[in-house]
């Protein structure tokens, strides 16, 4: 294992957990949280979740296997050490992301932001997303839940990170 990060800056974003130990090596199960669990791979280093912290992670190999990944870890070198480790969450700071596109947003950029009908009715606030194939949709709370679907142009008119607000063209009634 590598050194903490040192940074104030907030949590890591969880990208997946350990599942299980894969084989005697000290190889591990990963279910990843990305649309391609290979995606999980390009990012270094790796922060675990371990006693209450996040711990910095080498990551000396991995590939795609099956639904999710099979990774070695620096200093995990045998079952015993892969078992220690199972149901640890996989995280990424922010930073170590790309930049994503004037019109495309990270979900954890979403999470927690104000929605607000055309008419300054604010629903609530962005609790999480659901993928359902055609589009994403926001899982608002409020005084209820709606779901909101993730439609720029048509249901979403505007995002705004920094005045943390999504502004949509979407009646509360239907």
């Amino acid at each position: 294992m590598a050194a903490d990060r040192n940074s104030t800056a907030d949590s890591p974003l969880v990208m997946g957990r350990i599942t299980r130990p894969h084989g005697i090596k000290g190889w591990l199960n990963i279910a990843t949280y990305t649309d391609l669990p290979e995606n999980l791979l390009e990012y270094r280093p790796w922060y675990l979740h371990r006693q209450g912290r996040w711990q910095a992670a080498e990551l000396v190999n991995g590939r795609h296997h099956g639904k999710g990944l099979v990774v070695q870890l620096a200093g995990c070198n045998d079952r015993d050490a892969a078992e220690a480790l199972k149901g640890t969450e996989i995280g990424i700071y922010r930073d170590q992301l790309p930049e994503s596109d004037n019109d495309e947003y990270y979900w954890s950029d979403l999470v927690g932001l104000q929605v607000i009908t055309q008419d300054n009715r604010g629903l609530g606030i962005v609790d999480h997303l659901i993928e359902t194939g055609a589009n994403d949709v926001l899982v608002v709370t409020g005084e209820q839940e709606y779901l909101v679907p993730f439609i720029q142009g048509q249901v979403v008119e505007a995002v705004d990170l920094e005045a943390r607000e999504i502004r949509v063209d979407w009646d509360p009634d239907y």
